[in-house]
């Protein structure tokens, strides 16, 4: 994230003081691993918010947004926003963007997201009672569609001018979730973007689900509150990206994690015609040292790419996914 923006987390942090700090922590991460919706009673859980799950909703918005096309993007729309998190790494993505609307119920996130964000419209409302989204050239809804009892997608995709990505943890609940979001939006009419290579329908059948992971770096005091000794840890996430436009898509995604046996990688593939396994020797030298750096969720070079309309260009083994 931005130092300014970490600078400001540090300060919250200190405030709320350690021990405050770690036990609002520890409360906000069981409800996370329940799928309950986060609530913030008290200003120390918003400040444990802010060193926990701030820099993870960042991470995994940012490398989702990597993946997405160089839209031309003017304005961001954040529903269920929290403390800007997602709306930051849209910022970052697409730096032309300038107008920028949020939309949080929780009135002291929406604070929180004003003064990370002070050029936005902040709005503390429930997303979930608006009937209608005010029209922007890319909307996001991040970890917040699993927290709402009411289905979103249509008006989130009528308020999309360019584009709509949506996130969710990488759970088996909410990759189901993003599942059936596919599927709505891919009925109304949405072009595939990302993750999928094509805009089939999705190979996986429950309990298998689609999903990523983001690297988040930790901060010394993240580390503390959370017991970690590692300095990063994985942020897992699931999401879907689509557009008004048809776009290229990626070629085939890695769907496990590879086997490595000597001489010889295994991988499982989602293409553009469904399920695959590939064997990948040494004796294709190129193919192997690709596979080498394949990784769960990460783009497998030597499969065609497609649009909706036709074929494109193999995207070579340096494309980019999220291990």
């Amino acid at each position: 994230m931005p130092a300014r923006v970490r600078a400001m987390i540090e300060e919250r942090a200190e405030a709320a003081g350690f021990s405050a700090l770690k036990r609002a922590a520890g409360e906000l991460s069981e409800a996370y691993r329940e799928g309950k919706p986060t609530r913030m009673p008290a200003a120390d859980h918003v400040a444990a918010y802010l060193v926990t799950r701030m820099p993870a909703t960042w991470a995994a918005a940012r490398a989702a947004l990597g993946e997405a096309p160089e839209w031309n993007v003017a304005s961001i729309l954040d529903v269920g926003a929290g403390s800007g998190a997602a709306a930051l790494a849209a910022a970052d993505r697409f730096p032309g963007a300038r107008d920028f609307t949020l939309v949080e119920r929780d009135p002291s996130l929406a604070d929180e997201a004003r003064q990370f964000l002070p050029q936005a419209r902040v709005l503390a409302a429930d997303a979930e009672a608006m009937r209608e989204f005010p029209p922007h050239d890319l909307v996001i809804a991040a970890y917040s569609l699993g927290e709402m009892g009411r289905d979103l997608t249509e008006a989130l995709w009528a308020a999309a001018r360019v584009a709509l990505v949506v996130i969710e943890p990488g759970t088996p609940r909410g990759a189901a979730r993003i599942a059936l979001v596919r599927e709505r939006l891919l009925a109304l009419g949405a072009h595939m973007a990302a993750p999928c290579p094509a805009a089939m329908p999705c190979p996986l059948a429950a309990p298998d689900g689609c999903h990523f992971a983001a690297r988040v770096e930790r901060s010394s005091l993240h580390r503390r509150v959370k017991d970690g000794e590692l300095g990063y840890e994985d942020e897992k996430y699931s999401y879907v990206a689509v557009a008004r436009q048809p776009a290229k898509l990626g070629g085939a995604r890695v769907l496990r994690h590879p086997r490595h046996h000597p001489g010889l990688i295994e991988l499982e593939l989602c293409t553009a015609e469904g399920p695959r396994h590939e064997r990948v020797t040494k004796r294709d030298r190129e193919r192997f040292r690709a596979a080498r750096r394949a990784a769960w969720g990460t783009r497998f070079g030597g499969v065609t790419t497609v649009t909706e309309t036709g074929a494109g260009e193999d995207p070579g083994p340096d494309s980019h996914g999220q291990s």
